[in-house]
C-alpha cells in the first residue's frame, strides 16, 4: 500500500489545541495549571476513583506506587511476566527484586494459579503488580483474593486498558494504587505522560510532593528526602483534556477494529484472538492474534508479508522473565514444564489497530495473513 498503516499512532480529536492555547495565553506552561488539575479530576470521574496525580510517565507512577507501598531494596515483588519492560524497570529503580508471574491461557494476564505457587516459594513479597494485557483486564477476583489473604498490597498498571471494564467496573479500580499511560501509541495521549490513582488524599498528597523534588514547606528550597521530577506539564494535560473528549470514541473504535479482525478470521483454523473470559470488557488497545500450534507460518512469516505492503505489526511481548537483564530473577510458571507466557510469544503477534483506520484497511491487513497462513499451509 502507498499509505502507510501504523499498529496505534496518536490521534487527535480536534479539540487539544484550545487547551494547549489556554495554557499560552495564561503563561502557565510549567508542570501545573488548570489543565493538569482538570485533566486530573476529569480522570477521576471517568475511572470512578478519587484521586490522581499526573505524571510524565507510566513508569514514573509505577516508581512512586511502589515506593508508596514500602517497597524497599532486598524486598520481593510479583509482577506479570507477559508485559512491557515499563511495568517492571521501577521495581530496579528501588533495588528490589522482581519475581515474575506466568499467564493463564483463558486471560493472557497474571495466572491466579501460578499467584499461589509464587506464595510457596516466596512467602513474604512486598507488593503485586497486576497487568491489564493489550487492554485486556486480568481475573481480579481470583488474583485480588489472593493478594489479601497474604496481606499484599496490589499496583494495578492499566497503562494499556483505559476504557476497559472488569464485571461492569472500570480498569484502574482494582489495585491499591493503580497507573495509566498516555504514551504515544495509547487510546488516548499526551505526548508522553502518566497518571497515579488512589483512594485516599494522604497517598495523594505523598506521591505529588515526591514528584515535586520533595519540597518541605519552608520560605526557602528545603529538602528532608530524596525527590523527583516527575510532574506533567500543563501543556501535555491540555493535549490529554482535549483527549478525554474523544475517549469513548476511542474505545467504540478499538472494539470495532477488533470485531472485524474476529469475523475475517472466523474461518481459518489456524489463527485464534485474544480470548474473552466472564466479565472481562477488553477495550482491545492493541488486538492480537496467537496462530494454533499446528500452524506452519510463523508470526514472522507474517510480519515481513505485512511490511511489504508498508503495514506495521509486531510480536507479542516477550516475557520478562526470558529478557537478559532479568535472567537472574525469579520466575513461577502455570505448567509443570515451560510456561503460558513464553507458548504465547513464540505463536503470537499484534496487529494494526490505529483507530485512524478505514474498515476497507482493516480488511486488507486480515488478508495478508489469511493469504501468508494458507500460503505456508500448503
Amino acid at each position: 500500500m502507498e499509505k502507510r498503516i501504523y499498529l496505534s499512532s496518536p490521534h487527535m480529536c480536534g479539540e487539544e489545541m484550545q487547551y494547549i492555547k489556554e495554557a499560552f495565553d495564561t503563561n502557565w506552561v510549567a508542570p501545573l495549571g488548570k489543565n493538569v488539575e482538570m485533566f486530573e479530576k476529569e480522570m477521576c470521574e471517568y475511572i470512578g476513583r478519587p484521586y490522581a496525580v499526573a505524571l510524565s510517565s507510566g513508569s514514573a507512577a509505577i516508581h512512586l506506587g511502589l515506593k508508596y507501598l514500602g517497597v524497599e531494596q532486598g524486598d520481593i515483588v510479583f509482577c506479570s511476566s507477559f508485559t512491557f519492560s515499563g511495568s517492571c524497570n521501577s521495581i530496579l529503580y528501588l533495588n528490589a527484586e522482581p519475581v515474575f508471574i506466568d499467564s493463564d491461557y483463558e486471560s493472557y494476564n497474571m495466572s491466579p494459579e501460578a499467584l499461589e505457587k509464587a506464595y510457596e516459594l516466596y512467602p513474604n513479597p512486598k507488593a503485586i503488580i497486576i497487568v491489564n494485557l493489550y487492554g485486556q483486564p486480568a481475573k481480579f477476583d481470583e488474583l485480588l483474593a489472593i493478594a489479601k489473604k497474604h496481606n499484599t498490597p496490589v499496583l494495578e498498571d492499566s497503562a494499556e486498558s483505559l476504557g476497559a471494564t472488569y464485571k461492569g467496573r472500570q480498569t484502574g479500580n482494582f489495585g491499591d494504587i493503580s497507573i495509566f499511560s498516555f504514551n504515544g501509541n495509547k487510546i488516548i495521549t499526551t505526548s508522553g505522560g502518566g497518571m497515579l490513582m488512589c483512594n485516599d488524599k494522604e497517598t495523594r498528597d505523598k506521591v505529588l510532593f515526591w514528584a515535586t523534588q520533595s519540597r518541605e514547606k519552608f520560605p526557602w528550597y528545603q529538602h528532608e528526602e530524596v525527590g523527583y521530577n516527575y510532574r506533567l506539564s500543563n501543556i501535555c494535560a491540555g493535549i490529554g483534556r482535549g483527549q478525554m473528549r474523544a475517549l469513548d470514541e476511542r474505545v467504540a473504535q478499538k472494539r470495532h477494529i477488533h470485531d472485524l479482525y474476529a469475523n475475517a478470521f472466523a474461518d481459518n483454523p489456524f489463527v485464534d484472538t485474544l480470548p474473552t473470559f466472564d466479565g472481562a470488557g477488553s477495550s482491545y488497545w492493541l488486538t492480537g492474534i496467537t496462530l494454533t500450534k499446528d500452524c506452519k507460518a510463523s508470526f514472522m512469516d507474517i510480519i515481513k508479508a505485512l511490511e511489504v505492503e508498508n503495514i506495521e505489526s509486531r510480536p507479542a511481548w516477550k516475557p520478562m522473565h526470558t529478557q537478559p537483564i532479568f535472567k537472574d530473577c525469579g520466575f513461577v510458571s502455570q505448567l509443570d514444564k515451560g510456561s503460558v507466557c513464553e507458548d504465547l510469544f513464540n505463536r503470537s503477534m499484534c496487529l494494526p489497530s490505529d483507530t485512524k483506520m478505514s474498515d476497507d484497511e482493516v480488511l486488507f491487513v486480515a488478508k495478508v495473513v489469511n493469504d501468508t497462513i494458507y500460503k505456508f499451509q500448503k
